[in-house]
């Protein structure tokens, strides 16, 4: 199965589905071409904006995935030595709970930073329909009871006969959402609801399947960080896909002008648009139709086992922030600047940072919130949609980019 396909499908079909029944509209009318076209006409040094986004900005945001990958993995090992440990009385409650604090804590430390991976969507991320990405994290695509099949099939070594292999396996088995469901789900109890279910697992005793479950973490864990030094490698190595971004422009690279480098690196912004915007927040509003029909829908949010769906979105955010400014050094904001845009330069700004105090204001889950307020719910889609539409409009128009396909046609 195709999950990038799957993931820019659903994408695609709430963005018609929202333009059809909101009733908003913004100032653009967008298509895979829109904008002016061509390149900008002034002096700005293009080569470096996208030297800084790529050295400054994406290769130290993906090398701290692989870093918290390593720690979360560490800790996650961690974890099990304890629960053999507590479980053979040789270590105490505290000692456990300490241990499990961490290993959870590893956890939403890899997820904060890999939020911020995912609005870098870029090169070896989208390469072969998304493999990569969705190795580590394929949502929406998920299976907790795939994941509860392959605790046992780990355990035995082998399915069918055939020694397994983590790497192999589909991504809806492993990944980041496979931890969360091994880490934070309440109940012992397998979630196959068919006629396959995992073999002897309800014959099992509680401490039997907290360490056959401890034990897949770990593989999961490690194989996480098996693919972040692969994106990083992939990112980084001589021909990898930064040097090709730098490379822009001259002789044999694969990017004609620099311009088309720095539109390739504008289209990782509209992640916030696509997916931040409409399938964070928009569908669990019941703005798309969702799992509950077209109304408000807790299942649909991200992360609603570990409760971090909020934290998700306010890590979008940051990222978005940084790939916009350029951190520290050159960004999209100084370029707008120097074609005589120092307004639109600002009200993005202005509008990511208003965006990221609203996210950050939370003192509830995201789904407690859609069921106690929706309307905080509502307004944080309207700061995020505030971001988006000065993107589509005036961003693009003033730079002359192309809009990406995702995001064209939204009138949302």
């Amino acid at each position: 199965m195709q999950y990038r396909t799957v993931l820019s499908s659903l994408f695609l079909a709430m963005t018609a589905a929202l333009a059809s029944g909101c009733g908003e509209s913004t100032s653009s009318e967008v298509g895979p071409d829109y904008g002016n076209g061509g390149d900008t006409t002034g002096d700005f040094d293009q080569a470096a904006l996208v030297a800084n986004i790529v050295d400054g900005v994406i290769t130290p945001t993906f090398e701290q995935f692989a870093q918290v990958s390593s720690t979360q993995q560490q800790q996650l090992s961690a974890m099990c030595s304890a629960e053999s440990a507590f479980q053979q009385g040789n270590v105490d409650q505290n000692a456990y709970d300490q241990a499990v604090a961490s290993a959870k804590q590893s956890w939403r430390d890899a997820m904060t930073q890999w939020q911020r991976v995912e609005l870098m969507q870029i090169g070896p991320l989208l390469a072969n329909d998304g493999a990569l990405r969705n190795k580590i994290y394929s949502w929406p695509v998920k299976s907790s009871c795939g994941v509860d099949l392959d605790v046992v099939s780990f355990e035995k070594g082998d399915i069918n006969g055939v020694a397994y292999d983590i790497a192999t396996r589909t991504p809806a088995r492993k990944g980041m959402l496979a931890l969360e469901h091994l880490l934070f789900s309440q109940s012992l109890e397998h979630t196959c609801t068919g006629s396959v279910v995992p073999d002897g697992w309800d014959n099992r005793t509680d401490d039997s399947r907290r360490i056959a479950r401890c034990e897949f973490a770990v593989e999961v864990a490690t194989d996480i960080n098996n693919n972040a030094s692969e994106l990083v490698s992939e990112w980084t190595a001589a021909d990898g896909y930064a040097a090709k971004l730098k490379q822009a422009g001259t002789a044999g690279s694969e990017f004609e002008t620099v311009h088309a480098a720095v539109n390739k690196l504008s289209d990782a912004l509209f992640y916030i648009d696509s997916v931040t915007k409409d399938a964070k927040l928009a569908t669990p509003l019941g703005q798309f139709a969702n799992s509950c029909g077209t109304s408000v829908c807790v299942e649909d949010v991200e992360s609603p086992i570990a409760m971090h769906s909020i934290e998700n979105i306010v890590s979008n955010l940051q990222a978005l922030k940084a790939l916009y400014q350029g951190d520290e050094g050159i960004g999209f904001d100084d370029y707008l600047i120097d074609e005589d845009a120092q307004e639109t330069a600002d009200k993005i700004t202005t509008a990511i940072d208003a965006a990221i105090a609203d996210a950050s204001a939370y003192q509830a889950s995201l789904s407690q919130t859609l069921t106690d307020n929706e309307q905080q719910v509502i307004t944080t889609h309207g700061e995020v949609k505030a971001v988006t539409d000065q993107l589509k409009s005036d961003f693009i128009n003033t730079l002359a980019l192309e809009l990406p396909q995702t995001s064209a046609g939204d009138n949302d």
